[in-house]
C-alpha cells in the first residue's frame, strides 16, 4: 500500500515521537536507576536514612535491657541488729487493651472482668463495683490501676492474687525503705525519699546517715542483655549478657539500742511532761568518742513520717546555742592548765563591770568574799570572769581553740555547723568564760568535755564504726581518732574532783544529780537565748537549760550531756527536770538499776506479719503478741498493716489493720493522737486533731464508708 506524502509524513513524526518519548521515559528510568542506586548505596555505608539510625532501629526493637536495680546497704547498731534496711512493695494494674496478645492469640489483657473485681476486693481497699468501673473506662486505655488501694501491696498479698491466675493482671516492684525502731535515733539515721528516674522509683538518702553515707549505700545498678523476637521469645544463636548489681555497703554505727531505746523512753516522757521547744541527749564513751545513744526533740517516725515537719534539722549537729555554765568546765581547765588558778585565793562575788558592762551572779547579790574553789561549785559568773582576766583573753582565747570551739567535729553526718566565737570587745571576752557570746553545737561540746573524761585527751565524736562491701566481704574500719590533747592528766583529774564538789558539796548547783553509791562528776548550765535584733530572750523560761555528767568520775567510763531549751510546762526546777533523764539513765548506764517515778523500758517484740490473712487470724496472732488493734474495712482479708511487719514495736501499742472491701470508719475511742496518724496514712484521709490526749469524739460515725470523704475531725481530751 502506497502512502501519500502527508500519510508519510504522519507516520515518521510518529515513529520520531514514539521514540523521543520512548528515549524520555529511558532517561527517566534511568536517573531514577541511578538515584536509587545512589540512595541504596548511601543507606548500606551510612546505616541512616531519614536521620533514623538504622542499627539503632533495629537494636532498639530486638535488644532488650532490663536494669537489675542494686539493693540499698542496711545501717546496723553495734550488736548487729538492723536500724535501716530495704525491703519491696508491690503496686498492681491491669491491661485492659484487647490488642495486647501473646502466642497463638492468647489474650494477655483482662477477659473477665467481674470475675477480676471479685477477686482483687478480698485483698485491696475497694469493692467489686468501684474495681469493675476502674476497669471500664470511658476511653480507650492500655492499662489502668487502682489509686492508693493499689499501692504498697506486701509480697503475701501479691503471690495470693497471683495464685488465681488472672490474665491481664500485672505486678511491678518498688523500693521501700524500712526503720523497724520507729523514731529511734530517727534524725541521726535518717531517711530516703522516692526518686523517680523514669518509669523506676529509687531511694535517695535525705538526711542523716541515710544521706551522708547515700553513695555508698546506693551501690550500683547492673543489666541483663537479650535478642528477641517480635513475640518477646529469644532469638536463636544469640546470648543473654548479663553484669549483675553491686550491692550498697551496709553501714555499722556506734548505737547501743539498749541505751538508745532507754534515753528515747526518758526523753519522751520530760518532753510530754514539760514541753519544750527542744532537747537534745547524747551518751558518749569519752575514751573512744563513741556515740552510744542520741537522741532530740522533736523529731519524727520515718516509717509514718509523723512528726516530720517539725524535725527536719538534726539539732544536734545543725543548731549551734550558747552553752551558759557548762563552758566553765573548759574555763576552770584552762586556768589550771596555764598555771593562773589559785583554788585557795579569795574574790568578791555578786557583780563586776567589765568594759561597762556589769555581770552578775546567777544570785544576783552572790555569796560575799569567797575562795576560788568555790566559784565553779557554785557556779559563780564572776569566778569565771575572774579567772578569764587572771588568764588574759589571748590564753583564754588559745584554750578556746584547743578544745576546738567554733570548729566543726567532722562527725560522719551532714549539716554540721561550726559555731562562733565573739571576741571583739573586752565584755564579750570576759562572758565567754561562762558559756555566753560564744556559740557551739552538741557535739562539739561533746568532744570538748570528753577530754576531761580521758586524762585530758580529746577523741573524735564516732557515730560510724565500720563499712561493709557485701560484694566482695572487705571491711573499711572507722577508727577511733584523738584530736588533741588540750589538757593533762593532771588538770582533768582536777576539773573531775571540781565536778565532784557540784554532786557533792551543800553549796554546789548540781546537788539533785547525786546519785547513792555512785561517783558521779556533773556540771550544770543556764544560759540566755539570744534575741532576733540583738541583746537577750526574756522570761522566767527563755533559757537553755544543760548538764554534763562523767561517772564514774575516778575513770569516766560515760559521758552524758542533756540541754533543754524552753520548758513551757516549767512547775520545778531545770535542774529537777533534767535529772529525771539524767540519774536513771546513769544509772542504767552503771548497772544501778533504776530510781523511783521512772518507769523501766516495757517489752519490745517483733511484729508478725498478718497481710494476707482472714481478720481472724490476724487478730488472733496480734493479741497473742499482747498487741492492741484497730480494724478498717468491712472485708475478711487484711490487706495492710500499720506498722509494718517485723517493726519492732512496744506490747499493747497499736496495729491498724486495713481490709479488703469497702474502707470504712473504725470507732476510734481511746485511740492516742499516734494511733491517729497511723489511720490518717492507712486510709490516705486528712484528719484534724482537736486537743491533747486521747480521741473521745469523733465527726464520721463508725461504719461510715470513707470513699467520698475528704476530713475526718476528731476531739482529744
Amino acid at each position: 500500500m502506497k502512502y501519500s506524502k502527508k500519510q508519510q509524513y504522519i507516520i515518521k513524526k510518529a515513529r520520531r515521537d514514539r521514540r523521543i518519548i520512548g528515549l524520555f521515559f529511558l532517561g527517566v528510568i534511568a536517573l531514577f536507576f541511578i538515584y536509587f542506586m545512589g540512595r541504596f548505596t548511601y543507606i548500606a555505608v551510612s546505616g541512616h536514612v531519614g536521620g533514623v539510625n538504622l542499627a539503632q532501629r533495629t537494636t532498639k526493637k530486638y535488644r532488650h535491657q532490663k536494669t537489675l536495680w542494686a539493693q540499698r546497704g542496711t545501717i546496723y547498731a553495734y550488736d548487729g541488729s538492723k536500724l535501716a534496711f530495704s525491703d519491696k512493695t508491690y503496686r498492681i494494674y491491669a491491661v485492659i487493651d484487647k490488642k495486647y496478645v501473646g502466642n497463638n492469640k492468647k489474650p494477655l489483657y483482662v477477659t473477665d472482668k467481674k470475675r477480676v473485681a471479685q477477686v482483687l476486693s478480698k485483698y485491696i481497699a475497694l469493692s467489686p463495683t468501684q474495681i469493675y468501673q476502674i476497669l471500664t473506662p470511658n476511653i480507650n486505655q492500655f492499662q489502668v490501676e487502682f489509686g492508693n488501694a493499689g499501692d504498697n501491696l506486701s509480697l503475701n498479698v501479691k503471690k495470693a492474687i497471683e495464685s488465681y491466675h488472672l490474665p491481664g493482671i500485672y505486678f511491678y516492684s518498688t523500693p521501700s525503705r524500712s526503720y523497724p525502731n520507729g523514731s529511734m535515733a530517727a534524725n541521726t539515721i535518717g531517711l530516703v525519699q522516692m526518686q523517680n528516674v523514669g518509669k523506676k522509683h529509687l531511694l535517695n538518702g535525705s538526711m542523716g546517715l541515710e544521706q551522708y553515707f547515700n553513695r555508698q549505700l546506693q551501690g550500683k545498678n547492673g543489666y541483663s542483655i537479650r535478642w528477641v523476637d517480635p513475640q518477646g521469645y529469644t532469638l536463636p544463636k544469640t546470648r543473654e549478657k548479663t553484669k549483675p548489681p553491686r550491692q550498697g555497703k551496709n553501714i555499722y554505727t556506734t548505737i547501743d539500742p539498749n541505751y538508745q531505746y532507754y534515753l528515747e523512753q526518758l526523753v519522751t516522757q520530760v518532753n510530754n511532761k514539760y514541753q519544750p521547744h527542744s532537747m537534745q541527749a547524747f551518751v558518749t564513751n569519752p575514751k573512744t568518742g563513741d556515740i552510744l545513744a542520741i537522741t532530740q526533740r522533736p523529731t519524727f517516725d520515718p516509717t509514718t513520717k509523723v512528726g516530720l515537719n517539725n524535725a527536719w534539722r538534726n539539732i544536734n549537729v545543725q543548731d549551734q546555742f550558747e552553752p551558759g555554765s557548762v563552758m566553765k568546765v573548759m574555763t576552770l581547765a584552762a586556768a589550771i592548765e596555764s598555771h593562773h588558778y589559785n583554788p585557795n585565793q579569795y574574790y568578791h562575788s555578786g557583780a563586776i563591770n567589765i568594759g561597762g558592762r556589769v555581770v552578775k551572779d546567777w544570785n544576783q547579790s552572790g555569796w560575799g568574799d569567797i575562795p576560788l574553789e568555790q566559784a565553779f561549785v557554785r557556779s559563780s559568773n564572776v569566778g569565771m570572769v575572774f579567772l578569764e582576766q587572771q588568764m588574759g583573753a589571748n590564753t583564754w582565747l588559745k584554750y578556746l581553740k584547743k578544745f576546738h570551739i567554733g570548729q566543726k567535729t567532722n562527725i560522719t553526718l551532714p549539716g554540721e555547723v561550726s559555731g562562733n566565737i565573739n571576741f571583739q570587745h573586752l565584755s564579750d571576752q570576759a562572758i565567754t568564760a561562762f558559756g555566753q557570746s560564744v556559740d557551739v553545737t552538741g557535739v562539739q561540746m561533746l568532744q570538748a568535755l570528753g577530754a576531761i573524761g580521758n586524762h585530758g585527751k580529746m577523741m573524735k565524736p564516732r557515730i560510724v564504726s565500720q563499712i561493709e562491701d557485701p560484694n566482695s566481704g572487705k571491711i573499711i574500719k572507722n577508727k577511733v581518732q584523738k584530736i588533741s590533747q588540750p589538757v593533762s592528766a593532771t588538770t582533768a583529774n582536777k576539773v573531775l574532783d571540781a565536778m565532784r564538789d557540784v554532786v557533792q558539796k551543800k553549796y554546789g548547783t548540781g546537788t539533785v544529780y547525786n546519785i547513792d553509791g555512785q561517783d558521779i562528776a556533773v556540771k550544770t548550765g543556764t544560759a540566755q537565748i539570744a534575741g532576733a535584733n540583738g541583746g537577750y530572750l526574756t522570761g522566767g523560761n527563755s533559757y537553755i537549760y544543760s548538764v554534763a555528767g562523767l561517772a564514774p568520775a575516778s575513770n569516766p567510763k560515760y559521758l552524758v550531756y542533756i540541754t533543754m531549751q524552753q520548758p513551757q510546762n516549767m512547775d520545778t526546777s531545770a535542774e529537777k527536770i533534767l535529772s529525771e533523764i539524767f540519774n536513771p539513765m546513769m544509772q542504767r548506764l552503771l548497772g544501778t538499776g533504776t530510781i523511783e517515778n521512772v518507769k523501766s523500758s516495757p517489752q519490745t517484740i517483733l511484729l508478725k506479719d498478718v497481710t494476707g490473712q482472714s481478720v481472724a487470724a490476724a487478730q488472733q496472732k496480734l493479741q497473742a503478741q499482747q498487741l492492741n488493734l484497730g480494724v478498717i474495712g468491712t472485708g475478711g482479708t487484711v490487706v495492710q498493716q500499720l506498722p509494718t511487719a517485723n517493726s519492732k514495736i512496744l506490747v499493747n501499742q497499736r496495729v491498724v489493720l486495713l481490709t479488703n472491701g469497702a474502707m470504712t470508719m473504725p470507732d476510734v475511742t481511746g485511740w492516742s493522737k499516734n494511733d491517729l496518724l497511723k489511720l490518717s496514712e492507712i486510709t490516705g484521709k486528712k484528719i484534724v486533731l482537736k486537743g491533747q490526749g486521747f480521741a473521745v469524739q469523733q465527726n464520721i460515725s463508725a461504719g461510715t464508708v470513707l470513699n467520698n470523704v475528704k476530713q475526718i475531725e476528731i476531739n482529744l481530751n
